[in-house]
């Protein structure tokens, strides 16, 4: 990433050491104290809509970032002059009489500093923060938020971090808990109840997801449970298959939260399908499976009415539904697999089963990151010839130290709850979050130093990440470009998988593969690991180049370090990318009428 040079509108990315602040730490911090004192001033120059009391209580470069509750966006504001410039814009007076100006202005209102949430801590022994946690209100919403403060040389503790997130809509709960269903619910009318829910027979769904894999199946979730009446359309047979038609040795390599207390720490993939086939069963989601989207047709004048939605389903019957929101939920990039022609045996990884289809033959695998690395593995397991066709390098950390690391503090066993590190996680900018793990990285670089040394000695193309910031920014920009070692890359130390990276394909033939150096590769079998294409070209297909045209980039990320698309407004009314998790409150506000002015300066 090139950076302009610091000024007071574009600060430097710099993390917040003692030494840049020119601060010493106390000998004793009392850390609810600090966040006290500093809270106190912070929500009451909020309340009245004070912009120049709130700026100088963070550094002259500290982050701002808002998910929805100010913005109506995914925002992140770095430096003074930038938040100054926001707040002014965004807050209104403590007078205002409807708690909301009709120009989008926002009163603040009701904080309350978590003191239980409040903690000191010392990532590294130059940097120290005091974190907390707080609540606040809007005139339509609940918020939460987080910051860090950190000691100047004045004494004076400063925000270098402040992040505010829409939590709820004031009148509309989530019908849980206490609000569930009351009804007494007999057999036959549960049934014919839910019979009638779930095929929309007299009415038409507010929502249509497309695809129902983890996240198609958490956004369907929140909004069933907001009173959004939403479909989930699956191609495949079952929910789950996404999971259950991938190859056999297929396994989670991070851990899961938020499941039994006797869920394996490495989930394998046949388990993980039947969760989530479970998981829609029990929370009576409403999902067409065998369902495939023909056309969709945008409605009225650029998105201003319902969408059309062409499907047809497994029986033959067709239909042709008329949300307002459609929501592709595709997989991580959500288009088709990237695949060239070849005149022999070739398949993408999406369609490959297992190695024991391949004894006695020489198996080629293109790519050298996860889903490569996963093939050969199973192939070297079974003793089949492979070879790994590396053509660009790959970051390689591993599961015994790596994970354990880089998951250091949250989503690992006695941290804090997964709702807990979601919000801490989030309250980091993505630009602050690759300095810290240029740090990392590093640190994690010298635990695997002896699998790596061994991986440079067979030739494999190693690199340090963006920047050398490991993993985290190939998975945020990309999606891809590392793997996490869970056998192969010894497997490939040992020479049980070859390795052939020394030069660029030139073209497939009946025999292998040809290369530009005029060295050949002979191949009974071709596995691409080649990745997706762009969710965009599914939206080119199914709907048409124009709508296409008009979405900003999916992934990558912008000038303020927000993802482009992902889980946020795409540049096209009513349309939605959730490849991850995605924030359905914007889709029930809009229901509501409680949307915003979305803040673009």
């Amino acid at each position: 990433m090139t950076t302009a040079p610091a000024s007071k509108e574009q600060p430097e990315l710099a993390l917040p050491t003692l030494e840049r602040l020119k601060a010493e730490l106390p000998k004793d911090i009392d850390a609810k104290a600090v966040a006290s004192q500093w809270f106190d001033q912070f929500s009451r120059h909020l309340k009245a809509g004070d912009t120049a009391a709130v700026v100088p209580l963070l550094l002259d470069d500290a982050f701002w970032r808002d998910m929805l509750a100010l913005t109506w966006d995914f925002r992140t504001f770095h430096g003074s002059t930038k938040i100054m410039r926001f707040l002014t814009d965004v807050l209104a007076s403590s007078t205002s009489s409807t708690g909301s100006n009709s120009d989008g202005r926002v009163v603040l209102s009701n904080f309350k500093l978590d003191e239980n949430q409040v903690v000191l801590q010392t990532p590294y022994s130059d940097l120290v923060w005091v974190q907390g946690m707080f609540t606040f209100e809007t005139s339509t919403a609940q918020g939460s938020g987080v910051f860090r403060l950190v000691p100047t040389s004045s004494g004076v503790w400063k925000a270098h971090v402040v992040y505010t997130n829409l939590e709820g809509l004031k009148g509309f709960p989530e019908r849980i808990g206490t609000l569930r269903s009351t009804a007494s619910n007999h057999g036959d009318d549960w049934l014919a109840d839910r019979k009638q829910e779930l095929e929309f027979v007299d009415s038409e769904p507010a929502v249509v997801i497309i695809g129902g894999g983890h996240c198609g199946l958490g956004v369907a979730a929140r909004l069933k449970y907001l009173g959004v009446p939403t479909l989930i359309v699956e191609r495949n047979a079952r929910i789950g298959d996404s999971w259950r038609l991938r190859y056999e040795a297929l396994s989670l390599h991070d851990p899961v939260c938020e499941c039994p207390p006797t869920w394996p720490l490495w989930t394998p993939a046949p388990k993980i399908a039947n969760w989530l086939e479970s998981y829609a069963e029990t929370l009576e989601l409403n999902v067409w499976t065998s369902t495939d989207v023909k056309k969709i047709e945008e409605g009225g004048v650029a998105g201003q009415g319902p969408w059309k939605v062409h499907i047809s389903r497994a029986d033959g019957q067709t239909r042709v539904l008329k949300p307002r929101h459609v929501v592709f939920a595709t997989g991580l990039f959500g288009g088709p697999p990237r695949m060239p022609t070849f005149p022999g045996m070739i398949v993408h990884t999406t369609q490959y089963k297992t190695a024991r289809e391949h004894k006695g033959k020489k198996v080629v695998i293109v790519g050298a990151c996860t889903s490569g690395h996963d093939v050969a593995l199973d192939h070297a397991k079974q003793d089949v010839d492979v070879t790994i066709l590396q053509r660009g390098s790959t970051y390689i950390m591993s599961v015994k130290h790596g994970i354990t690391r880089f998951n250091s503090g949250s989503y690992w066993e006695d941290t804090p709850p997964a709702d807990i590190s979601d919000r801490v996680g989030a309250s980091y900018p993505h630009f602050l979050v690759k300095l810290m793990h240029q740090r990392l990285a590093p640190e994690i670089a010298e635990m695997d130093k002896d699998l790596l040394e061994g991986l440079r000695q067979r030739g494999f193309k190693l690199n340090m990440g963006e920047d050398g910031s490991g993993v985290i920014m190939l998975y945020i920009r990309r999606g891809g470009g590392f793997y996490f070692d869970t056998g192969a890359s010894q497997m490939i130390v040992e020479g049980k998988i070859k390795l052939k990276n020394d030069s660029l394909i030139q073209r497939f033939t009946k025999d292998g593969i040809e290369f530009e150096n005029g060295s050949s590769l002979p191949a009974d079998v071709i596995i691409l690991a080649t990745g997706y294409e762009n969710a965009k070209e599914l939206v080119r297909t199914l709907v048409n180049d124009d709508v296409a045209e008009r979405l900003k980039p999916i992934w990558a990320l912008n000038d303020e370090g927000e993802l482009n698309s992902v889980f946020r407004y795409c540049g096209v009314p009513g349309l939605y990318f959730a490849m991850g998790e995605y924030d359905d409150f914007e889709i029930k506000a809009q229901e509501e009428g409680l949307h915003g002015k979305r803040y673009t300066a």
